[in-house]
């Protein structure tokens, strides 16, 4: 019997500081998370990071909680469902860290007497910190408990015809003839993360252009994979590249990440002269933490105290009918 996976991140049980806590260590002892020696993660953890940040987490996570919960757990839950409307198929829902687990689902996935497993990652770039650590996990949990699953895994799609064409249709109407200046913000990685999923370790941040300069590393590289999500938008949108803005939001601790960073290019929009802002987050299949909190109101504030006027985060795909119609697709062409 056949069934496909959905992957996503995963979000915290609650708002409660020790569930956070909880879900903050699972997150950042992943060695493709936070990839420094395991002794050095621990002492970073125990010693700087779990004792405050929880906390602020908490509260920033309970600004964006829904009745139903957490708004990532919530969305996946109704894309599983509708995706299960479309086809006979069962269709599995998982999460990289908290619950629904990797672990749990394969469990389920064994005992439904699926033989045959699509794995679907809700990232449309790869990063070793996202789609790579979330792959790498379920196939882990599926050689240790269903090693006759045989798979196949839906490769990154950031510049899929269809998958451009969905993500236009969904911001289309807040964005078409308003005269606003877009902003692309895709979640930022440390450029170390980009240097380490360069194959040939010569290529990606070394070489001048390395985005535009055709080579076997954009297979793995993050920045190649955004701007390109970038440009094939624009160029299905026609919409010039002087109204669009490209940066890189949510970095941690103190190393390079990728640049140009999120807030200070709204500052910069804002000081500008730029009056009207709309932001998407194509790196997010749902709206989480990182779109509703981080952007839709930090992001905003930061935008209006500093001369702009009008300010929107317009929504991920989420459950648009053709992201929906996207993965019954992968799904139907596998089938046959």
């Amino acid at each position: 019997m056949k069934g496909a996976l959905l992957l996503n991140l995963g979000s915290p049980n609650s708002t409660e500081v020790p569930d956070v806590r909880e879900y903050l260590e699972e997150f950042l002892m992943d060695e493709r998370v936070l990839d420094i020696a395991e002794w050095k993660r621990k002492l970073l953890l125990k010693l700087i990071i779990l004792p405050k940040r929880p906390i602020a987490s908490a509260e920033a996570y309970s600004k964006v909680w829904t009745e139903e919960g957490s708004p990532l757990i919530v969305t996946s839950r109704a894309q599983q469902t509708l995706v299960q409307e479309g086809t006979k198929m069962p269709i599995f829902l998982g999460m990289r860290y908290g619950n629904p687990s990797t672990s749990d689902i394969v469990k389920e996935i064994k005992e439904a007497g699926v033989t045959e497993l699509l794995i679907i990652p809700l990232y449309p770039h790869y990063a070793m910190s996202s789609y790579e650590s979330a792959v790498v996990k379920a196939m882990e949990e599926l050689r240790e408990q269903a090693p006759d699953i045989t798979t196949k895994l839906v490769q990154p799609y950031y510049n899929d015809p269809d998958y451009i064409n969905a993500l236009w249709e969904s911001i289309k109407p807040q964005l078409e003839g308003t005269g606003a200046h877009l902003m692309m913000s895709f979640h930022g990685i440390p450029e170390r993360h980009v240097k380490k999923s360069d194959p040939s370790h010569a290529h990606c941040l070394v070489t001048k252009n390395c985005c535009d300069t055709c080579h076997p590393a954009h297979h793995t590289c993050y920045r190649h994979q955004c701007y390109a999500t970038a440009k094939a938008l624009m160029a299905h949108a026609n919409i010039d590249e002087k109204d669009v803005t490209i940066s890189f939001q949510s970095r941690l601790l103190r190393d390079p990440w990728l640049a140009p960073y999120t807030d200070f290019e709204i500052e910069r929009l804002a000081k500008e002269g730029v009056k009207n802002l709309k932001v998407i987050c194509p790196a997010f299949i749902s709206d989480c933490l990182e779109t509703l909190e981080e952007i839709g109101m930090e992001g905003k504030e930061e935008f209006l105290e500093h001369g702009g006027e009008e300010f929107e985060l317009i929504p991920c795909l989420n459950t648009h009918p053709l992201w929906i119609k996207w993965m019954l697709n992968k799904i139907e062409n596998w089938e046959s």
